[in-house]
């Protein structure tokens, strides 16, 4: 394909495939990772959404204590950059759901029970704002309906637990 054929859609699948790949392979030469003592929780920075689900399954963790140590993180560590605008205040009683269904038998998606940072220009219905990192839209409504991509992250159960800057 030369330049002046690859449309939009093209460059932006190209793109994503490159990231996905650099995610995967990005430690695949077993470095040594080298942690900050101040971490708050360690096990939490190079781990994989199949390792926290290994976990859920054997019964080490639940979607609860992943949401708070999540949670606890942001508190700790984002003092200084502030990129978190907003915490949901129903994250724990999401993850409790999930939870809930996970002794149930019932599993949505690989994102089961996995706490999810959105930016705050993506529509959730529930009682986060979507401000797009706006002063203008602080007090404006909460949306009806959650976006696309919300839904589908909901669907697949994830905790949606944090609204970041853009």
């Amino acid at each position: 394909m030369n330049e002046k054929t690859q449309n939009r859609r093209e460059f932006l699948k190209a793109g994503a495939a490159g990231l996905a790949t650099i995610a995967l392979l990005g430690n695949s030469k077993d470095e040594i990772i080298t942690v900050p003592e101040t971490e708050p929780f360690p096990e939490l920075v190079e781990v994989t959404i199949p390792q926290l689900q290994a976990r859920m399954k054997s019964g080490q963790l639940t979607a609860r204590r992943l949401t708070e140590m999540y949670l606890e993180r942001i508190k700790q560590i984002d003092t200084k950059t502030r990129s978190v605008l907003e915490l949901n205040p129903d994250a724990l009683v999401i993850a409790d759901q999930m939870d809930k269904q996970r002794k149930q038998g019932h599993l949505r998606s690989v994102l089961h029970g996995i706490p999810v940072l959105i930016k705050d220009n993506i529509d959730t219905a529930d009682k986060m704002h979507t401000t797009a990192g706006s002063l203008a839209l602080v007090d404006a409504p909460t949306p009806r309906k959650d976006a696309f991509v919300a839904q589908k992250l909901r669907k697949a159960g994830a905790v949606i637990y944090w609204a970041k800057r853009t």
